[in-house]
């Protein structure tokens, strides 16, 4: 699939912290690149603060926001039949294979940050047996690292990285089940000047694609009592009264936040948001009507209870949400991913712009990114700072 028109440019940049020569201080991916991909072929999503996907079933969204995740999770260090559980599934489908039987796809990103947009382009081979087939991690037009497959036989990629001292360049073999760009600070000394600007590349990159939270809330799981635990919020919200539990305590602000939010999009006064015990080692959420009355949120329809979740994620962060920190990385340079797939499924057109207007107030601020997938986005078109791509199934 590819984009049917340009998409609007990015009219709200994240602020992050300011580096040199104007660049964006919060390591961020912008761009999600589908040379061949499931249904994509030749495609470059471009990814702003807040980005709408935009299309009719079978134009891929759900593909993307899944080559995204799987990206994320092999910067996070993942094998990869953990990021790729099916990647036969991945391959296009009219891809032949060649003379050995094997088939495979194509897929990378674009990191922008202090060192510059740094690309990443990864090949992998689906068919007969899953495994990474090359790698490129370049910047500025130089390639720090490439990767290939020089023997089917070794379960290793021959690997070469940018050296720039008295070797040009430094070979070795590294996994074939690995993301190469995330092993090589564990590989790369840092004592040449080009050592040092691969190191940081790969470090830009790898923080750009950590600390995702896919994110799909489940109001059939979200009604009953859930047993208190760790109040990390989970992908389907379905422990929300215990991350309420947890964070009504912590954060009056932001709690504050999240009831004005509620109000606007649930039926009925909402005075507050709470969550009580309501047996033995179980805890239950409920919306305080202000005149005595707790409504169990078992009551609330799914649009009501959707909307309350995503308020909850956009309100929040990595301390709350259970993701894969980078915990080596100060909180400030740090920016939390979140996807949403049907963004707008079972929310009226009231809430929906509610809560599009929250998301572009949060995503301003550059701590967390939104991007979010919609069979229409003309809804959108008069909020500030969101991105919009349209696909087509063409």
């Amino acid at each position: 699939m590819t984009p049917s028109s340009p998409p609007r440019p990015d009219t709200a940049p994240a602020p992050g912290i300011p580096a040199p020569g104007g660049r964006p201080g919060r390591p961020r991916v912008t761009e999600l690149l589908l040379s061949a991909f499931a249904g994509h072929r030749g495609t470059g999503l471009p990814l702003g603060p807040l980005t709408l996907l935009a299309g009719p079933s079978g134009s891929g969204k759900t593909g993307a926001l899944r080559a995204y995740e799987a990206l994320a999770r092999l910067g996070g260090g993942a094998e990869l039949g953990e990021a790729f559980p099916d990647p036969g599934a991945c391959v296009p489908e009219r891809a032949r294979a060649d003379a050995q039987h094997r088939r495979g796809f194509r897929l990378g990103c674009t990191a922008d940050g202090p060192e510059g947009p740094v690309r990443l382009e990864v090949a992998v081979q689906a068919e007969p047996e899953p495994r990474i087939v090359g790698e490129r991690l370049t910047a500025g037009g130089l390639v720090l690292l490439e990767t290939a497959l020089r023997d089917p036989r070794r379960r290793a990629v021959q690997a070469a990285w940018h050296t720039a001292g008295a070797t040009p360049v430094t070979r070795a073999p590294l996994p074939d089940d690995r993301l190469g760009t995330a092993l090589l600070p564990l590989r790369v000394a840092g004592t040449t000047h080009g050592q040092r600007r691969v190191l940081a590349a790969a470090e830009q990159m790898v923080v750009a694609l950590r600390s995702v939270f896919p994110c799909d809330p489940r109001p059939e799981r979200m009604r009953a009592p859930v047993a208190a635990g760790s109040g990390r919020l989970l992908g389907g919200c379905d422990n929300l009264a215990d991350v309420l539990w947890r964070t009504r305590a912590e954060c009056g602000r932001r709690h504050a936040l999240l009831v004005d939010a509620v109000r606007a999009g649930c039926a009925g006064p909402v005075a507050g948001l709470l969550a009580e015990p309501y047996a033995t080692g179980l805890v239950r959420a409920l919306l305080d009507r202000g005149d005595g009355t707790r409504t169990d949120l078992r009551r609330l329809g799914d649009g009501e209870l959707r909307y309350a979740a995503l308020a909850l994620v956009l309100l929040t962060g990595p301390g709350v949400l259970a993701v894969d920190e980078p915990g080596e990385v100060p909180g400030a340079l740090r920016t939390l991913t979140v996807f949403v797939d049907g963004l707008d499924r079972a929310l009226d057109p009231g809430q929906r712009a509610h809560l599009l207007r929250l998301a572009a107030r949060m995503c301003e601020r550059g701590h967390i990114r939104l991007v979010g997938a919609v069979s229409d986005a003309s809804w959108a078109a008069d909020v500030p700072g969101v991105t919009v791509v349209h696909l087509s199934r063409d």
